[in-house]
Protein backbone atom coordinates (compact mmCIF):
# COMPACT_ATOMS: atom_id res chain seq x y z
CA UNK A 1 0.00 0.00 0.00
CA UNK A 2 1.57 3.66 -1.11
CA UNK A 3 1.43 6.72 0.96
CA UNK A 4 -1.32 7.97 -0.74
CA UNK A 5 -3.73 4.93 0.38
CA UNK A 6 -2.67 4.65 3.54
CA UNK A 7 -3.56 8.62 3.98
CA UNK A 8 -7.11 7.34 3.03
CA UNK A 9 -7.64 4.50 4.70
CA UNK A 10 -6.54 6.34 7.84
CA UNK A 11 -8.82 9.56 6.74
CA UNK A 12 -12.24 7.42 6.15
CA UNK A 13 -10.93 5.18 9.53
CA UNK A 14 -11.24 8.62 11.27
CA UNK A 15 -14.77 9.39 10.58
CA UNK A 16 -15.84 5.62 11.86
CA UNK A 17 -13.50 5.57 14.84
CA UNK A 18 -15.92 5.59 17.83
CA UNK A 19 -13.34 5.98 20.59
CA UNK A 20 -13.21 10.17 20.99
CA UNK A 21 -9.61 9.97 22.07
CA UNK A 22 -8.55 7.80 19.20
CA UNK A 23 -10.56 10.05 17.09
CA UNK A 24 -8.45 13.28 18.45
CA UNK A 25 -5.05 11.49 18.31
CA UNK A 26 -5.91 10.59 14.57
CA UNK A 27 -6.98 13.87 13.43
CA UNK A 28 -3.91 15.22 14.93
CA UNK A 29 -1.87 12.48 12.87
CA UNK A 30 -3.56 12.96 9.84
CA UNK A 31 -4.31 17.37 9.36
CA UNK A 32 -1.27 19.51 9.77
CA UNK A 33 -1.47 21.72 12.85
CA UNK A 34 -3.07 24.45 10.13
CA UNK A 35 -5.23 21.71 8.27
CA UNK A 36 -7.94 23.30 6.91
CA UNK A 37 -11.48 21.36 5.58
CA UNK A 38 -13.75 22.87 3.63
CA UNK A 39 -17.34 21.25 2.19
CA UNK A 40 -19.54 23.25 0.87
CA UNK A 41 -20.03 26.67 2.38
CA UNK A 42 -18.52 25.34 5.69
CA UNK A 43 -14.64 25.94 6.61
CA UNK A 44 -13.07 24.59 9.65
CA UNK A 45 -9.45 24.97 10.60
CA UNK A 46 -7.17 23.70 13.34
CA UNK A 47 -7.32 20.78 15.62
CA UNK A 48 -10.33 22.10 17.79
CA UNK A 49 -12.53 22.83 14.79
CA UNK A 50 -11.84 19.55 13.08
CA UNK A 51 -12.63 17.41 15.75
CA UNK A 52 -15.79 18.92 16.18
CA UNK A 53 -16.80 18.93 12.23
CA UNK A 54 -15.59 15.07 12.65
CA UNK A 55 -17.04 13.88 15.79
CA UNK A 56 -20.42 15.67 14.09
CA UNK A 57 -20.58 13.47 11.31
CA UNK A 58 -19.64 10.68 13.13
CA UNK A 59 -22.32 11.31 15.56
CA UNK A 60 -25.07 11.63 12.31
CA UNK A 61 -24.23 9.42 9.91
CA UNK A 62 -22.42 6.03 11.78
CA UNK A 63 -23.18 6.39 15.82
CA UNK A 64 -27.36 7.26 14.85
CA UNK A 65 -27.17 6.52 11.31
CA UNK A 66 -25.95 3.06 11.60
CA UNK A 67 -23.61 3.58 8.44
CA UNK A 68 -20.17 3.09 7.95
CA UNK A 69 -17.37 5.11 5.40
CA UNK A 70 -15.50 3.49 3.02
CA UNK A 71 -12.54 4.19 0.50
CA UNK A 72 -13.41 3.77 -3.19
CA UNK A 73 -10.32 5.00 -5.04
CA UNK A 74 -7.22 6.93 -4.77
CA UNK A 75 -5.73 8.46 -6.76
CA UNK A 76 -2.63 10.69 -6.14
CA UNK A 77 -0.40 13.68 -7.85
CA UNK A 78 2.49 15.15 -6.70
CA UNK A 79 1.65 17.17 -3.55
CA UNK A 80 -2.48 16.14 -4.06
CA UNK A 81 -4.22 13.04 -3.26
CA UNK A 82 -8.06 12.34 -4.40
CA UNK A 83 -9.98 10.05 -2.17
CA UNK A 84 -13.44 8.71 -3.54
CA UNK A 85 -15.09 7.30 -0.41
CA UNK A 86 -18.89 6.04 0.05
CA UNK A 87 -21.59 5.37 2.64
CA UNK A 88 -23.24 2.18 3.32
CA UNK A 89 -25.09 0.44 6.11
CA UNK A 90 -23.51 -0.86 8.58
CA UNK A 91 -24.54 -4.36 7.72
CA UNK A 92 -24.98 -3.82 4.03
CA UNK A 93 -23.15 -2.26 0.92
CA UNK A 94 -25.79 -0.25 -1.04
CA UNK A 95 -24.25 2.60 -1.08
CA UNK A 96 -26.41 5.68 0.36
CA UNK A 97 -24.00 8.64 0.00
CA UNK A 98 -20.60 9.00 -2.07
CA UNK A 99 -18.20 12.14 -2.09
CA UNK A 100 -14.44 12.98 -3.12
CA UNK A 101 -12.53 14.96 -1.10
CA UNK A 102 -9.24 16.32 -2.80
CA UNK A 103 -5.86 16.72 -0.10
CA UNK A 104 -3.28 18.84 -0.49
CA UNK A 105 -0.71 17.52 1.54
CA UNK A 106 2.61 18.64 3.07
CA UNK A 107 6.17 16.48 2.98
CA UNK A 108 5.12 14.66 5.67
CA UNK A 109 1.85 13.09 4.07
CA UNK A 110 -0.14 15.60 6.31
CA UNK A 111 -3.47 17.09 5.29
CA UNK A 112 -3.10 21.19 4.65
CA UNK A 113 -6.24 21.34 2.52
CA UNK A 114 -9.23 19.18 2.33
CA UNK A 115 -12.20 19.76 -0.19
CA UNK A 116 -14.60 17.52 0.41
CA UNK A 117 -17.56 17.00 -2.05
CA UNK A 118 -20.33 15.15 -1.38
CA UNK A 119 -21.60 13.76 -4.75
CA UNK A 120 -23.98 11.14 -3.81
Amino acid sequence: MNEAEKLAERYVAVWNETDPQRRRETIAALWAPEGIHYVGSREVQGYDALEQRVTGSHEKNVRDGGHRFEVSAVHALQDTVMVDWSMVPGTGDAVVAAGRDVFIVDANHRILIDYQFIVG
